[in-house]
């Protein structure tokens, strides 16, 4: 009889803007582990760790079997009505990766695209967008967080470019005249307003780059003569890490997000967005496809970051995903508006915490503590860095007698 619930080995990402050494959870959580072949180095970065199926770091079992070769051999552990609804499952892939981030430099200014245009990148550019699923996503604190996410309300940006000099340079009088007009509308997401939205977007995307340079430099000199408020740190510390970039400049145009240990953010499709630091649980619909335009050393595709944005503004609270309970006070739900993925915070400082079956396959990790989960009559030990598979249809129940932290993705659908 195969067992539902079984530990799995993720994978580690080394990318320049991880945090270093064992200031990273990634590698704090793979050193508790000892994750195999896993080696802490203090002066590398550790930027991600990657729970899933995903072809570019798939987990493994012990065996050394990649789990979807697992899944695909053994598909009551993913469920019928799983593999109906999500292409891919039937070969074993689950609908979503599952992700811990460690970040100590900025990502890039980036957004992910639909299904339809995730199909045409794929089609078109292989070896840049690499599968052909979109990629909503939830970013869940277990640090400070700080991040740009979605374009601020009208006023607000025309706000910043007025007491802005150095942007407004960048952007042509006509398209600064055409936005101003509409800046105060009472529709702000109606179509004209979104067309001139996407045209400031665009012509600061787009500005000539020694003009940039010039003008970020002059902002920056004029930043550490008045001193530092809370926007000014902000575009110090990115032009820091990436000196002279246009990335810097979308300060001024993005919502500056901070959130608190418990807190999360949504982005669907077509949101721009850039992770600023600390530490964050992540869960996404089973994708990598990412397209750049700003503070990455990475190809920047900004025709098709400009062609796929939502250009919706407003204040950043519309990205916030509140929890409800689970199945007790303990088990706190976050579930955004998309089919793929749900994740649930499970803290326990001592007892027992029972999660009813879910209709799909779910992905635990361990961030802190040490404790057991039960089922029919079986058990596992679960320690600090462990990750594991619950299968579906199976009912669960983790117990503590030290205190046990831990993050559940799951899926589940009744069609």
């Amino acid at each position: 009889m195969v067992a539902p619930i079984f530990k799995i080995i993720p994978t580690t990402q080394q990318y320049d803007w991880g945090k270093l050494g064992s200031t990273s959870a990634v590698a704090h959580l793979a050193a508790a582990a000892s994750y195999p072949g896993f080696q802490l180095q203090n002066d590398k970065p550790y930027a991600e760790l990657w729970m899933g199926t995903h072809p570019t770091s798939p987990s493994k079992l012990s065996s050394d079997a990649s789990l979807a070769s697992y899944l695909k051999d053994h598909p009551s552990l993913l469920g019928e009505n799983i593999i109906k609804r999500f292409s891919g499952a039937a070969d074993g892939n689950l609908p979503f990766l599952f992700k811990v981030l460690s970040i100590e430099k900025a990502l890039s200014i980036q957004t992910h695209p639909d299904k339809a245009t995730a199909e045409k990148l794929h089609a078109e550019l292989p070896k840049i967008y690499k599968d052909d699923n979109h990629k909503p996503e939830l970013a869940l604190a277990l640090t400070p967080f700080r991040a740009l996410c979605g374009f601020l309300p009208l006023p607000n940006i025309a706000h910043n470019i007025t007491t802005t000099p150095e942007l407004a340079a960048l952007i042509p009088q006509s398209i600064l005249d055409t936005f101003f007009a509409i800046a105060e509308s009472t529709t702000p997401t109606g179509p004209t307003e979104k067309a001139a939205l996407k045209d400031l977007f665009a012509a600061l995307m787009t500005a000539e780059k020694d003009a940039v340079k010039a003008q970020l430099g002059l902002l920056v000199a004029r930043y550490l003569r008045a001193g530092e408020g809370e926007l000014e740190s902000l575009v110090l510390r990115l032009n820091s890490q990436f000196p002279g970039d246009i990335g810097v400049f979308c300060a001024f145009i993005l919502n500056y997000v901070k959130l608190e240990p418990g807190e999360a953010i949504f982005l669907g499709a077509g949101e721009p967005h850039a992770y600023v630091s600390g530490d964050i649980i992540e869960c996404m619909a089973n994708s990598d496809n990412v397209i750049r335009a700003g503070l990455t050393p990475k190809l920047r595709d900004i025709p098709n970051l400009i062609g796929g944005l939502t250009y919706v503004s407003a204040d950043a609270s519309r990205h916030r995903v509140q929890p409800t309970m689970f199945a007790s006070p303990a088990s706190m739900l976050y579930d955004p508006p998309i089919p793929e993925f749900s994740v649930v915070q499970v803290k326990l400082s001592q007892g027992e915490e029972e999660h009813r079956a879910v209709s799909g396959p779910s992905l635990v990790v361990v961030t802190e503590g040490e404790g057991r989960v039960s089922w029919s009559g079986e058990s596992l030990e679960i320690n600090e860095g462990d990750v594991f598979f619950i299968g579906a249809e199976t009912p669960a129940t983790f117990g503590t007698t030290d205190g046990l932290v831990m993050y559940r993705a799951l899926v589940e659908t009744s069609n």
